[in-house]
Protein backbone atom coordinates (compact mmCIF):
# COMPACT_ATOMS: atom_id res chain seq x y z
CA UNK A 1 0.00 0.00 0.00
CA UNK A 2 1.59 3.76 -0.38
CA UNK A 3 -0.41 7.03 0.88
CA UNK A 4 -0.28 10.69 -0.78
CA UNK A 5 0.17 12.85 2.10
CA UNK A 6 -0.32 16.66 1.44
CA UNK A 7 1.52 18.67 3.83
CA UNK A 8 0.06 22.32 4.08
CA UNK A 9 2.49 24.51 5.81
CA UNK A 10 2.27 28.28 5.78
CA UNK A 11 5.22 28.81 3.91
CA UNK A 12 5.17 26.05 1.48
CA UNK A 13 2.94 23.24 0.49
CA UNK A 14 4.24 19.82 -0.17
CA UNK A 15 2.55 16.31 -1.09
CA UNK A 16 4.44 13.05 -0.62
CA UNK A 17 3.88 9.75 -1.70
CA UNK A 18 4.66 7.10 1.28
CA UNK A 19 5.28 3.50 1.19
CA UNK A 20 4.47 1.31 4.27
CA UNK A 21 8.77 0.55 5.12
CA UNK A 22 8.31 4.55 5.60
CA UNK A 23 10.42 5.17 2.62
CA UNK A 24 9.44 8.89 0.53
CA UNK A 25 8.94 7.71 -2.60
CA UNK A 26 7.74 11.24 -4.28
CA UNK A 27 7.83 15.01 -3.48
CA UNK A 28 6.99 17.83 -5.10
CA UNK A 29 6.19 21.71 -3.59
CA UNK A 30 4.79 24.91 -4.11
CA UNK A 31 3.79 27.81 -1.77
CA UNK A 32 0.36 28.98 -1.09
CA UNK A 33 -0.81 32.56 -2.50
CA UNK A 34 -2.15 34.59 -0.13
CA UNK A 35 -4.26 37.75 -2.16
CA UNK A 36 -6.46 40.45 -1.06
CA UNK A 37 -9.98 40.38 -1.27
CA UNK A 38 -12.94 42.23 0.33
CA UNK A 39 -10.13 44.17 2.52
CA UNK A 40 -9.20 40.59 3.70
CA UNK A 41 -5.66 38.59 3.49
CA UNK A 42 -6.87 34.93 2.02
CA UNK A 43 -6.13 32.16 0.56
CA UNK A 44 -6.19 31.17 -3.64
CA UNK A 45 -8.19 27.72 -2.79
CA UNK A 46 -8.32 27.50 -6.13
CA UNK A 47 -4.94 27.67 -7.40
CA UNK A 48 -3.49 25.50 -4.22
CA UNK A 49 -6.80 23.30 -4.84
CA UNK A 50 -5.50 22.97 -8.97
CA UNK A 51 -2.35 21.94 -7.98
CA UNK A 52 -3.25 19.10 -5.54
CA UNK A 53 -5.68 17.76 -7.64
CA UNK A 54 -2.57 17.22 -10.65
CA UNK A 55 -0.06 15.98 -8.37
CA UNK A 56 -2.13 13.50 -6.38
CA UNK A 57 -3.43 12.34 -9.99
CA UNK A 58 0.35 11.63 -10.74
CA UNK A 59 1.12 9.87 -7.77
CA UNK A 60 -2.08 7.90 -8.44
CA UNK A 61 -0.84 7.04 -12.16
CA UNK A 62 2.79 6.49 -11.45
CA UNK A 63 2.88 5.15 -7.69
CA UNK A 64 -0.56 3.41 -7.26
CA UNK A 65 -1.67 5.48 -4.60
CA UNK A 66 -4.12 4.22 -2.37
CA UNK A 67 -5.05 6.39 0.19
CA UNK A 68 -4.67 10.42 0.58
CA UNK A 69 -4.24 11.98 4.32
CA UNK A 70 -3.58 15.72 4.92
CA UNK A 71 -1.44 17.60 7.31
CA UNK A 72 -1.92 21.13 8.29
CA UNK A 73 -0.61 24.04 9.70
CA UNK A 74 -2.64 25.41 12.65
CA UNK A 75 -4.78 28.83 13.47
CA UNK A 76 -6.76 28.47 10.53
CA UNK A 77 -10.76 27.55 9.91
CA UNK A 78 -13.21 26.99 6.74
CA UNK A 79 -17.15 28.16 6.95
CA UNK A 80 -18.45 25.63 4.17
CA UNK A 81 -22.17 24.37 3.04
CA UNK A 82 -22.97 21.13 1.43
CA UNK A 83 -20.46 22.13 -1.81
CA UNK A 84 -18.34 24.95 -1.59
CA UNK A 85 -16.98 27.53 0.93
CA UNK A 86 -18.91 30.37 1.95
CA UNK A 87 -16.15 32.74 2.68
CA UNK A 88 -12.57 32.63 1.46
CA UNK A 89 -10.41 31.39 4.04
CA UNK A 90 -8.68 34.16 6.15
CA UNK A 91 -4.55 34.85 6.45
CA UNK A 92 -3.92 34.28 10.24
CA UNK A 93 -1.62 36.87 9.64
CA UNK A 94 -3.54 40.13 9.56
CA UNK A 95 -4.65 41.90 12.58
CA UNK A 96 -8.86 42.90 13.35
CA UNK A 97 -9.40 46.65 12.72
CA UNK A 98 -8.79 48.23 16.81
CA UNK A 99 -12.45 48.77 17.52
CA UNK A 100 -13.34 45.34 16.64
CA UNK A 101 -10.35 43.59 18.52
CA UNK A 102 -11.24 45.48 21.48
CA UNK A 103 -14.98 44.27 21.15
CA UNK A 104 -14.44 40.49 20.25
CA UNK A 105 -11.43 40.21 22.87
CA UNK A 106 -13.28 40.51 25.68
CA UNK A 107 -15.70 37.28 24.52
CA UNK A 108 -12.47 35.13 24.73
CA UNK A 109 -12.54 32.32 27.26
CA UNK A 110 -9.72 32.75 30.37
CA UNK A 111 -6.80 30.66 30.22
CA UNK A 112 -7.44 28.47 33.13
CA UNK A 113 -10.02 27.05 30.49
CA UNK A 114 -8.70 26.80 27.31
CA UNK A 115 -5.53 26.94 28.00
CA UNK A 116 -4.76 28.90 24.87
CA UNK A 117 -2.88 32.36 25.35
CA UNK A 118 -4.42 35.85 24.02
CA UNK A 119 -1.99 35.96 21.43
CA UNK A 120 -2.23 39.13 18.14
CA UNK A 121 -3.69 38.69 14.92
CA UNK A 122 -5.42 35.36 14.26
CA UNK A 123 -2.58 33.06 16.30
CA UNK A 124 -6.39 32.14 18.10
CA UNK A 125 -8.76 31.28 15.18
CA UNK A 126 -11.32 31.47 17.20
CA UNK A 127 -10.50 35.71 17.77
CA UNK A 128 -10.57 35.42 13.71
CA UNK A 129 -13.84 33.54 13.99
CA UNK A 130 -14.99 36.10 16.29
CA UNK A 131 -13.82 39.21 13.58
CA UNK A 132 -15.56 37.41 10.44
CA UNK A 133 -18.91 36.72 12.36
CA UNK A 134 -19.26 40.67 13.26
CA UNK A 135 -18.18 41.95 9.66
CA UNK A 136 -19.78 39.03 7.69
CA UNK A 137 -22.22 37.43 9.21
CA UNK A 138 -23.83 36.26 6.22
CA UNK A 139 -21.27 33.90 5.57
CA UNK A 140 -21.95 31.60 9.75
CA UNK A 141 -25.10 32.06 8.85
CA UNK A 142 -25.03 30.24 5.31
CA UNK A 143 -22.57 27.76 6.85
CA UNK A 144 -23.19 24.17 7.73
CA UNK A 145 -20.30 23.14 9.43
CA UNK A 146 -16.99 24.97 10.66
CA UNK A 147 -13.78 22.92 9.81
CA UNK A 148 -10.47 23.07 10.51
CA UNK A 149 -7.68 23.41 7.85
CA UNK A 150 -6.98 20.15 7.40
CA UNK A 151 -10.27 19.20 7.97
CA UNK A 152 -11.39 21.38 4.83
CA UNK A 153 -9.11 19.56 2.63
CA UNK A 154 -9.92 16.20 3.77
CA UNK A 155 -13.55 17.54 2.77
CA UNK A 156 -12.75 19.26 -0.20
CA UNK A 157 -11.06 15.85 -2.04
CA UNK A 158 -14.53 13.87 -1.33
CA UNK A 159 -14.54 13.23 2.64
CA UNK A 160 -17.74 13.82 4.89
CA UNK A 161 -17.37 17.00 7.04
CA UNK A 162 -15.46 15.92 10.16
CA UNK A 163 -14.21 17.55 13.17
CA UNK A 164 -10.51 16.35 14.68
CA UNK A 165 -9.23 16.79 18.55
CA UNK A 166 -5.73 18.24 17.84
CA UNK A 167 -6.68 20.58 15.24
CA UNK A 168 -9.50 21.80 17.20
CA UNK A 169 -7.17 22.07 20.49
CA UNK A 170 -4.53 23.67 18.69
CA UNK A 171 -5.17 27.13 20.62
CA UNK A 172 -7.91 28.25 18.95
CA UNK A 173 -9.91 29.56 21.90
CA UNK A 174 -12.87 26.69 20.64
CA UNK A 175 -11.47 23.64 23.15
CA UNK A 176 -11.62 22.83 26.86
CA UNK A 177 -8.64 20.41 27.43
CA UNK A 178 -9.36 19.41 30.77
CA UNK A 179 -13.24 18.73 29.69
CA UNK A 180 -12.06 17.09 26.50
CA UNK A 181 -15.23 19.65 24.62
CA UNK A 182 -15.98 22.53 23.70
CA UNK A 183 -14.87 26.04 25.12
CA UNK A 184 -17.87 28.29 26.52
CA UNK A 185 -17.04 30.65 23.19
CA UNK A 186 -18.42 27.68 21.05
CA UNK A 187 -22.09 27.94 22.78
CA UNK A 188 -21.88 31.38 23.53
CA UNK A 189 -21.86 32.11 19.93
CA UNK A 190 -24.22 29.18 18.95
CA UNK A 191 -21.11 27.42 17.46
CA UNK A 192 -22.12 23.59 18.73
CA UNK A 193 -24.46 23.00 16.05
CA UNK A 194 -22.05 23.35 13.38
CA UNK A 195 -19.19 21.75 14.51
CA UNK A 196 -19.29 18.21 12.70
CA UNK A 197 -19.07 15.03 15.06
CA UNK A 198 -15.23 14.04 15.38
CA UNK A 199 -13.51 11.48 13.66
CA UNK A 200 -9.57 10.40 14.91
CA UNK A 201 -7.15 11.83 12.94
CA UNK A 202 -6.51 9.70 9.90
CA UNK A 203 -9.83 7.97 9.95
CA UNK A 204 -11.38 7.27 6.58
CA UNK A 205 -14.12 9.31 5.84
CA UNK A 206 -14.45 9.35 1.95
CA UNK A 207 -13.05 8.21 -1.14
CA UNK A 208 -12.38 9.54 -4.87
CA UNK A 209 -11.18 8.46 -8.06
CA UNK A 210 -8.00 10.76 -9.01
CA UNK A 211 -6.03 10.52 -12.46
CA UNK A 212 -6.59 7.45 -14.60
CA UNK A 213 -7.40 5.06 -12.43
CA UNK A 214 -10.63 2.93 -11.89
CA UNK A 215 -10.85 2.77 -8.22
CA UNK A 216 -11.23 5.39 -6.32
CA UNK A 217 -8.65 6.52 -3.24
CA UNK A 218 -9.49 6.60 0.49
CA UNK A 219 -9.43 9.76 1.96
CA UNK A 220 -8.65 10.03 5.77
CA UNK A 221 -9.25 12.86 8.10
CA UNK A 222 -6.39 15.12 8.56
CA UNK A 223 -4.04 16.54 11.69
CA UNK A 224 -2.29 19.44 12.70
CA UNK A 225 0.84 19.18 11.51
CA UNK A 226 3.30 19.67 14.59
CA UNK A 227 0.96 16.98 16.65
CA UNK A 228 1.32 14.61 13.78
CA UNK A 229 5.36 14.75 14.34
CA UNK A 230 5.01 14.26 18.01
CA UNK A 231 2.61 10.91 16.68
CA UNK A 232 5.74 9.83 14.51
CA UNK A 233 8.03 9.78 17.26
CA UNK A 234 5.63 8.71 20.34
CA UNK A 235 4.65 5.64 18.00
CA UNK A 236 8.38 4.31 18.01
CA UNK A 237 8.20 3.91 21.90
CA UNK A 238 11.23 5.92 22.56
CA UNK A 239 10.35 6.37 25.95
CA UNK A 240 9.76 10.34 27.49
CA UNK A 241 10.47 12.46 24.69
CA UNK A 242 9.93 16.10 24.15
CA UNK A 243 9.50 16.99 20.07
CA UNK A 244 11.19 20.46 18.36
CA UNK A 245 9.01 20.63 15.44
CA UNK A 246 10.25 23.43 13.28
CA UNK A 247 8.85 24.83 9.89
CA UNK A 248 7.88 28.37 9.70
CA UNK A 249 7.00 27.97 13.37
CA UNK A 250 9.23 26.24 16.35
CA UNK A 251 6.80 24.04 18.00
CA UNK A 252 8.41 22.81 21.59
CA UNK A 253 5.89 19.89 22.76
CA UNK A 254 6.61 18.40 26.08
CA UNK A 255 4.12 15.86 27.15
CA UNK A 256 5.36 15.76 30.90
CA UNK A 257 5.40 19.64 31.62
CA UNK A 258 2.81 20.00 33.94
CA UNK A 259 0.23 22.00 33.11
CA UNK A 260 0.42 24.69 36.03
CA UNK A 261 4.28 25.71 34.84
CA UNK A 262 2.64 27.40 31.86
CA UNK A 263 3.09 31.19 31.69
CA UNK A 264 -0.04 32.42 28.77
CA UNK A 265 2.39 35.33 28.60
CA UNK A 266 5.28 33.20 26.85
CA UNK A 267 3.07 31.45 24.23
CA UNK A 268 3.35 28.41 26.40
CA UNK A 269 -0.16 26.86 25.99
CA UNK A 270 -1.89 23.25 25.48
CA UNK A 271 -1.76 21.41 22.31
CA UNK A 272 -4.09 18.31 22.68
CA UNK A 273 -2.94 14.89 20.50
CA UNK A 274 -4.59 12.91 18.39
CA UNK A 275 -6.46 10.70 21.42
CA UNK A 276 -7.40 13.92 22.88
CA UNK A 277 -4.83 14.36 25.47
CA UNK A 278 -3.24 17.29 26.85
CA UNK A 279 0.71 18.79 25.60
CA UNK A 280 2.34 21.24 27.04
CA UNK A 281 3.74 23.44 24.15
CA UNK A 282 5.66 26.50 23.43
CA UNK A 283 6.39 28.05 20.61
CA UNK A 284 7.74 31.42 18.23
CA UNK A 285 7.66 31.91 15.05
CA UNK A 286 10.89 30.37 14.19
CA UNK A 287 11.10 29.81 10.24
CA UNK A 288 9.92 33.22 10.04
CA UNK A 289 12.41 34.85 12.53
CA UNK A 290 15.29 32.79 10.65
CA UNK A 291 14.56 34.27 7.24
CA UNK A 292 14.15 37.55 8.52
CA UNK A 293 17.46 37.88 10.04
CA UNK A 294 19.55 35.57 7.16
CA UNK A 295 18.39 38.22 4.62
CA UNK A 296 18.26 36.21 1.51
CA UNK A 297 21.17 33.58 2.36
CA UNK A 298 20.83 30.22 0.84
CA UNK A 299 24.30 28.45 0.53
CA UNK A 300 25.41 26.40 3.88
CA UNK A 301 26.72 27.58 6.92
CA UNK A 302 29.93 27.09 7.47
CA UNK A 303 31.80 26.13 10.78
CA UNK A 304 34.23 29.04 10.39
CA UNK A 305 31.53 31.31 9.75
CA UNK A 306 29.82 29.99 12.82
CA UNK A 307 32.62 30.35 15.05
CA UNK A 308 33.54 34.69 13.79
CA UNK A 309 30.10 34.95 14.92
CA UNK A 310 30.31 33.52 18.27
CA UNK A 311 33.84 34.81 18.80
CA UNK A 312 32.98 38.13 17.88
CA UNK A 313 29.37 38.14 19.75
CA UNK A 314 27.16 38.97 16.60
CA UNK A 315 23.89 38.25 17.85
CA UNK A 316 20.46 39.08 16.79
CA UNK A 317 17.80 39.94 20.03
CA UNK A 318 14.11 39.17 20.06
CA UNK A 319 11.91 39.11 18.56
CA UNK A 320 11.58 39.37 14.93
CA UNK A 321 7.77 37.61 14.47
CA UNK A 322 4.98 38.36 16.73
CA UNK A 323 3.91 35.94 19.31
CA UNK A 324 6.68 33.96 21.09
CA UNK A 325 8.16 33.66 24.76
CA UNK A 326 9.54 37.05 24.53
CA UNK A 327 6.61 39.53 22.69
CA UNK A 328 6.25 43.18 22.38
CA UNK A 329 10.26 43.98 21.51
CA UNK A 330 11.24 44.57 18.11
CA UNK A 331 14.56 42.19 17.00
CA UNK A 332 17.45 43.64 16.45
CA UNK A 333 21.35 42.65 15.74
CA UNK A 334 23.78 43.81 17.91
CA UNK A 335 27.79 43.81 18.02
CA UNK A 336 29.99 44.66 14.31
CA UNK A 337 28.32 44.32 11.15
CA UNK A 338 28.47 40.62 9.87
CA UNK A 339 28.79 39.74 5.82
CA UNK A 340 26.39 37.59 4.08
CA UNK A 341 27.19 34.10 5.70
CA UNK A 342 27.72 35.29 9.15
CA UNK A 343 24.26 36.78 8.91
CA UNK A 344 23.08 33.48 8.53
CA UNK A 345 25.02 31.68 11.09
CA UNK A 346 23.88 34.70 13.27
CA UNK A 347 19.75 33.52 12.43
CA UNK A 348 20.22 29.56 13.03
CA UNK A 349 22.43 30.51 16.75
CA UNK A 350 19.48 32.74 17.01
CA UNK A 351 17.25 29.80 16.55
CA UNK A 352 19.26 27.51 18.88
CA UNK A 353 19.32 30.29 21.64
CA UNK A 354 15.46 30.17 21.43
CA UNK A 355 14.86 26.60 21.32
CA UNK A 356 17.43 26.43 23.99
CA UNK A 357 14.96 28.68 26.41
CA UNK A 358 12.04 27.52 25.13
CA UNK A 359 13.35 24.19 26.40
CA UNK A 360 14.47 25.33 29.38
CA UNK A 361 10.71 27.11 29.94
CA UNK A 362 8.45 23.70 29.52
CA UNK A 363 10.86 22.20 31.94
CA UNK A 364 12.48 19.74 29.19
CA UNK A 365 14.30 17.09 31.26
CA UNK A 366 14.14 14.46 28.59
CA UNK A 367 15.34 13.25 25.21
CA UNK A 368 14.66 16.01 22.48
CA UNK A 369 13.99 14.81 19.25
CA UNK A 370 14.32 17.64 16.62
CA UNK A 371 12.16 17.65 13.34
CA UNK A 372 11.92 19.47 10.71
CA UNK A 373 13.55 21.60 7.86
CA UNK A 374 15.73 24.05 10.36
CA UNK A 375 17.51 21.17 11.14
CA UNK A 376 18.47 20.63 7.61
CA UNK A 377 22.08 19.24 7.88
CA UNK A 378 21.83 18.40 11.51
CA UNK A 379 23.60 22.10 12.83
CA UNK A 380 20.85 23.54 14.70
CA UNK A 381 20.82 19.73 16.60
CA UNK A 382 24.50 20.05 17.41
CA UNK A 383 24.25 23.38 18.78
CA UNK A 384 21.82 22.81 21.21
CA UNK A 385 23.75 19.29 22.15
CA UNK A 386 26.38 21.32 22.88
CA UNK A 387 24.19 24.35 24.63
CA UNK A 388 22.67 21.43 26.45
CA UNK A 389 24.60 18.44 27.54
CA UNK A 390 23.00 16.90 30.14
CA UNK A 391 20.11 15.88 28.25
CA UNK A 392 20.23 13.48 24.83
CA UNK A 393 18.95 14.61 21.61
CA UNK A 394 17.87 13.08 18.42
CA UNK A 395 16.86 14.14 14.81
CA UNK A 396 14.76 13.02 12.35
CA UNK A 397 15.89 10.02 9.85
CA UNK A 398 14.68 12.69 7.83
CA UNK A 399 13.02 16.52 7.67
CA UNK A 400 9.52 15.65 7.36
CA UNK A 401 8.42 14.18 10.68
CA UNK A 402 4.89 15.82 10.22
CA UNK A 403 4.19 14.51 7.28
CA UNK A 404 5.64 10.76 8.43
CA UNK A 405 3.11 11.29 11.42
CA UNK A 406 0.63 11.83 9.22
CA UNK A 407 1.09 8.79 6.86
CA UNK A 408 1.16 6.72 10.04
CA UNK A 409 -2.41 7.36 11.08
CA UNK A 410 -3.33 6.73 8.04
CA UNK A 411 -1.36 3.33 7.22
CA UNK A 412 -2.76 2.52 11.63
CA UNK A 413 -6.46 3.49 10.55
CA UNK A 414 -6.59 0.46 8.15
CA UNK A 415 -4.52 -1.53 9.91
CA UNK A 416 -1.68 -1.42 8.12
CA UNK A 417 2.35 -1.67 9.45
CA UNK A 418 3.96 1.63 8.91
CA UNK A 419 7.86 1.14 9.17
CA UNK A 420 9.28 4.85 9.71
CA UNK A 421 12.86 4.65 10.46
CA UNK A 422 14.11 5.45 13.69
CA UNK A 423 15.72 9.06 14.46
CA UNK A 424 19.27 8.95 15.50
CA UNK A 425 21.57 10.64 17.70
CA UNK A 426 23.08 14.04 17.98
CA UNK A 427 27.09 14.63 17.89
CA UNK A 428 27.23 17.96 19.95
CA UNK A 429 29.02 20.54 18.40
CA UNK A 430 32.52 21.97 19.91
CA UNK A 431 32.16 25.63 18.96
CA UNK A 432 34.68 27.69 21.78
CA UNK A 433 33.08 29.86 23.45
CA UNK A 434 29.35 28.72 22.74
CA UNK A 435 28.36 29.09 26.55
CA UNK A 436 28.94 32.20 27.06
CA UNK A 437 27.64 33.45 23.97
CA UNK A 438 24.49 31.71 25.39
CA UNK A 439 25.18 33.53 28.78
CA UNK A 440 25.82 36.59 27.17
CA UNK A 441 22.62 36.74 24.74
CA UNK A 442 20.22 36.09 27.79
CA UNK A 443 21.81 38.72 29.52
CA UNK A 444 21.61 41.48 27.19
CA UNK A 445 17.66 40.41 26.21
CA UNK A 446 17.46 40.63 30.76
CA UNK A 447 18.78 44.27 30.55
CA UNK A 448 16.69 45.54 27.63
CA UNK A 449 13.48 44.58 29.78
CA UNK A 450 13.23 41.30 26.89
CA UNK A 451 13.39 38.64 29.30
CA UNK A 452 13.46 37.55 32.70
CA UNK A 453 15.82 34.76 33.81
CA UNK A 454 14.85 31.58 32.84
CA UNK A 455 15.70 28.26 34.66
CA UNK A 456 15.92 24.58 33.69
CA UNK A 457 18.44 21.46 32.94
CA UNK A 458 21.00 22.11 30.38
Amino acid sequence: MKVAVLDFGKTNSKLFVFGQDGRILEERRTQPNWVRKDGFSVLDEAALHDWAVRTLSDAVDIHGVEGLMVSGHGCTFALVDDAALTHPILDYEQEPPAEIAAEIDRRIPDFAETFSPRLPLGFNYGRHMLWLKAVEPGAFAAAKSILGYPQYWSWRFGGQAVSEMSYLGCHSHLWAPRKRDFSSLVDAEGWRGQMPAFERAGAVIGERRFGKATLPITIHNGVHDSNAALHAYRRQGLGPVTVVSTGTWVVVLNPDCPLEALDRDRDMLVNVDVDGGPVPTIRFMGGREFATIRAGWQGAIARSSMQRVIGAGIMALPSFAPGGPMPGHPGELVGRAPNAEERAAVALLYVALMVDLCLDLIQSNDTVILDGGLNSGGLLASLLAQLRPGQAFMQGATLEGSATGAAALAFESVGREFAAEAPGPVRASNFTGLSSYRDDWRGLAADRGIIAAAGGSR
